[in-house]
């Protein structure tokens, strides 16, 4: 299955969530069986030759492609997540949204020091959750070793605040 009939499985929703943003929609895509396993395995087939400890799936969408990515790696799962979700001691990093200020947290004990991290996500944008969820995890002594997307909005540049990693996003949307 090729990267066009994956996007043609993704709905374009036009206005939401707000007036002139284009809304690239996955709900479609997890329910086609052949698509969700397509886009599993190639993001399993462009980290699988290295050492991956666990994948850090962002909270909410990180949440579906994470554990099943985890699984094929044989990795464990660790989520990141917004403020006030996590019952234990957490580490919080904030990040600058286009108007105004968001967080993420992550159990302290959720990585070791030393332990290879796999940052997964649905979509990069402008970079700025992903990165967040990067500091996040160096924070507790991780190394991150990349970040996977099934979607990247390249006019968006968030690839810019990933320098130094490696970024994969199977299907990418110049507009």
């Amino acid at each position: 299955m090729n990267s066009s009939v994956l996007k043609n499985l993704i709905r374009e929703v036009p206005d939401f969530p707000k007036p002139g943003v284009l809304f690239y929609d996955i709900t479609t895509l997890l329910k086609d069986p052949q698509g969700f396993r397509t886009l599993i395995d190639a993001l399993y087939d462009h980290y699988h030759r290295r050492p991956v400890d666990a994948v850090a799936g962002i909270e909410a969408r990180g949440f579906i492609f994470g554990p099943a990515l985890a699984y094929r790696l044989g990795a464990g799962f660790v989520p990141i997540r917004k403020p006030n979700k996590l019952p234990a001691e957490k580490a919080r990093e904030t990040y600058q949204l286009e108007y105004g200020e968001d967080a993420l947290e992550i159990h302290k004990d959720a990585v070791r020091k030393g332990q290879r991290v796999l940052i997964c996500d649905d979509l990069l944008a402008t970079g700025g959750t992903a990165a967040a969820a990067a500091r996040l995890v160096q924070k507790l002594g991780g190394d991150v070793i990349g970040c996977g997307f099934a979607i990247e909005l390249t006019f968006l540049k968030g690839r810019e605040k990933l320098k130094g990693l490696d970024v994969f996003s199977l299907l990418q949307y110049d507009k």
